[in-house]
This record gives C-alpha cells, structure tokens and sequence, in this order.
C-alpha cells in the first residue's frame, strides 16, 4: 500500500509562517506531507527591534538572521516573489516562472507599509525629514535624523488603521520625549501625535489611559485627521478638511497593505486582507486556503501575540484538518501587546475580540509580576526579555507557558476600573 505525499505550502517566512512550519513539521509524518515555505528573502527581522533602532536602544545585528537559520529541518524553504495564487488549480506561481502546487495553502505574507499610496509622503525628503520607523531601512535612516535633531516640531504620524502593531507610534512618541529630554532638547521640542482616531488608541479603556499619559509629558494630540497629502517643500501635512500640521521632523506610519498578489489572486478586501473565519483562520471563500498573521481581516490587532495564539489555535485545528476531521479549537482574538513608555517604564495591554484591555495584573491574580494599564519597570523588563524568547523559543515552536486564550484572571472588571 502506497501513501499520497500531500503538499503544505505556506507564504511567508515571517513570524506566523516561520512557526507555522515549524509546528507542524512536528505533527504531520514527512511520509504523508511535504512542507514547503515560501518567503521574497533569506532576511528574517524581528520587528518590534524597529522601534528600538532610532533611539541607539538596540544594535541592528540584534534584529535580524537567516531565515535559512529558523526553519527546521524536512521544510523547504524557496526564495522568491509571489505572483498569484490559483486557488481552483491549487497552484502558486512565482514571478520567476516557478510554480508550486499544493494541497492546502497557509497564506502569511504580513502586511507592509504603503507610504506611494500617500500624495507627496514619497519624494526628496523621504527617509529624511520624512521618516518611518517600519521597514528596517527606514529604522536605520532615522536613526541619522533623530541624532543630527537639534530641536523643533516633531510631530507623529498615523495615515490610517488598520497597522501593524497598532501601540507602535505610541510607543516611538513617548521614547522620542524621553531621548529629547535625555539629550537637553525636550524643551526646545513640541511633540504632536496625529491621529485619524477620535483619541489616543482604538479601544476606550486604554485610549483613556494613554491619553493620560500623553498629556503627561506635555505631547499635544491632533485627532481625526485624515491625511490628503504630505506638502515637503513647505513641510506640512494636509488633512481632507484642509487642516494643516507643520513639522520639523515627521515620522509617518504609511498606510498599511496586504501582499499585492493578494489583489493579483482575487482574494482579498480593498487593502489587500484576506476574508477568513475569525475563529479558524479559514478562508470563506477557499476551504484549503487559511491565512495566519497580518495577512487576513481578522477584527483584532496585526500584532506578533496575536500570530503567535492563532498559530498555537492553527496547529491543532490543521492536525485535525489533515485526518479528515472537524476542526474543534476556536481563536478568541487573543492580543497582548507592551507599550513602552519611556523612562525605562511600559504598560501591558491584555485584550480579545470580546473584551477590551482591562487594568489589573498579568499572568497571575495580585502577584504578576506584570501590570495591565499601568506603567512599571517589570513590564519594561518584560518587553526586553521578549527578544531573547522570540528567536528561541517563540520561532522554533516552543512553548511559551501562556494559553492562547485569554485569561480574565487578575483582571479588574471595567465597572470598576473606569
């Protein structure tokens, strides 16, 4: 009796992807299933080091590795473009000419910044007085601005969410008033956050919080901007209401998009998220196509935690999925997220589809060590450690010690904490 090879090819060697393989190779017998991932390059960032390179905060050999490095061995890794996906003939082809075929497809191609949908955010000043800090690239660019900064109006950017990692430019506003006051240019310095949110973040608890937090450190706050165009010769932003903001220093989240072979392929949304079971990651359109990671249109954060609960909730659904059966592992929208706060401090976000971030402790009721919503250095700490966990243990399919689904222990119930 001979057994069929069944072919699993996943798209993108990113976090969701990189641990998808990995997981699985595990559970699924290299007798009955071929695994194949598929990424553009053999460079693996770990993202959340982006925030840290502007500020000297983190060195960028610490950001990134091989990909070659991360997937373990019985998994092909191929390197190339995607062109589209045939999900009728279950074929992916490459813009080399290469085709693969598959039995099941995980799409885990993340999602990118846009910064050419924007008229005027790209042009002579791009990676300059206009800077982004979500590519490596740009990183390392503003890197060199922030220090030749001599002091003026910085002003924060967000074109539009949904983004990748939503706390992100929260995050660079507050280390950006903490590496001004360190080098004695805090006070020769206005610091704007612009948003197209009616407040600080997307969910009202943390939003208030937050929002504390800003006018704490003296960071005026622009909301519901919508931005039209970015004006550099003048060097100010334009709102659709024609409002202006003028900058000395602008640091831009682009507009964030899904893969373009997304659009190429008909699956997709009009930024290029494809449509799944919020639960299963299950395409709705496609049964043998699921989509992990930034990649899909899931109503929770496109952030690393949330790649790494639904691929823990993925695996044991996909193990089910491979035998025939009924997929019984449900994806609650689990995110945790740290948001750094200067000052060697940070708060911790806790949150899912159904519950907001609540203040209260985390992982354990009363004991921690970790504050929900509120700053310590336990969470700074926290934040810190976590590099060391996502490329030895996280990557590799290890596990971490926290359930996928999130916990209401230690949480303080918003009745009470409002």
């Amino acid at each position: 009796m001979t057994t069929t090879t069944r072919s699993l090819v996943v798209l993108g060697a990113g976090t969701a992807g990189t641990m998808v393989v990995n997981k699985l190779r595990h559970r699924l017998p290299t007798t009955e299933w071929r695994i194949t991932v598929v990424d553009r390059d053999d460079a693996h960032d770990y993202q959340p080091g982006y925030l840290f390179l502007p500020f000297g905060l983190i060195e960028p050999d610490q950001v990134r590795r091989s990909r070659h490095a991360l997937i373990t061995e019985g998994v092909e890794l191929v390197l190339g473009d995607v062109d589209r996906v045939d999900p009728t003939a279950r074929e992916v082809s490459l813009l080399d000419g290469r085709t693969l075929r598959y039995d099941e497809l995980v799409i885990a191609t993340g999602t990118t910044p846009r910064p050419d949908q924007t008229p005027g955010m790209l042009g002579p000043e791009w990676h300059r007085s206009v800077g982004e800090f979500y590519t490596y690239e740009g990183a390392l660019a503003l890197r060199e601005s922030l220090a030749a900064f001599s002091g003026g109006r910085l002003v924060v950017h967000v074109t539009e969410m949904p983004i990748k990692c939503p706390v992100a430019p929260l995050e660079f506003t507050f280390l950006a008033d903490d590496f001004l006051g360190r080098r004695g240019l805090r006070d020769r310095t206005e610091i704007v956050f612009v948003t197209p949110l009616d407040g600080a973040f997307t969910k009202p608890v943390a939003s208030r919080e937050l929002g504390h937090l800003l006018a704490d450190k003296r960071i005026t706050v622009e909301t519901d901007f919508l931005v039209e165009h970015v004006d550099q010769e003048r060097r100010v932003l334009v709102s659709y209401d024609e409002r202006e903001v003028p900058y000395d220093q602008l640091v831009t989240v682009p507009l964030n998009m899904g893969a373009d072979f997304v659009a190429r392929s008909g699956l997709g949304d009009e930024l290029n998220y494809v449509p799944v079971d919020k639960h299963t990651s299950q395409s709705t359109e496609h049964p043998s196509i699921f989509v992990l990671g930034d990649a899909s249109n899931i109503p929770t954060s496109k952030a690393g935690s949330v790649a790494h609960f639904s691929v823990e909730v993925f695996a044991e659904n996909f193990v089910e999925h491979a035998r025939g059966q009924a997929m019984t592992h449900s994806f609650d929208g689990h995110a945790n997220c740290f948001v750094e706060s200067g000052g060697g401090k940070a708060m911790l976000l806790d949150f899912n589809y159904d519950t907001e971030p609540l203040t209260g402790t985390f992982p354990l009721p009363r004991l921690g060590p970790m504050t929900l919503l509120k700053e310590s250095r336990a969470n700074h700490l926290g934040k810190l450690a976590f590099r060391h966990l996502y490329w030895n243990l996280l990557l590799p399919g290890r596990p971490l010690g926290l359930p996928a689904q999130m916990s209401m222990a230690g949480k303080v119930p918003a009745a009470v904490s409002a």
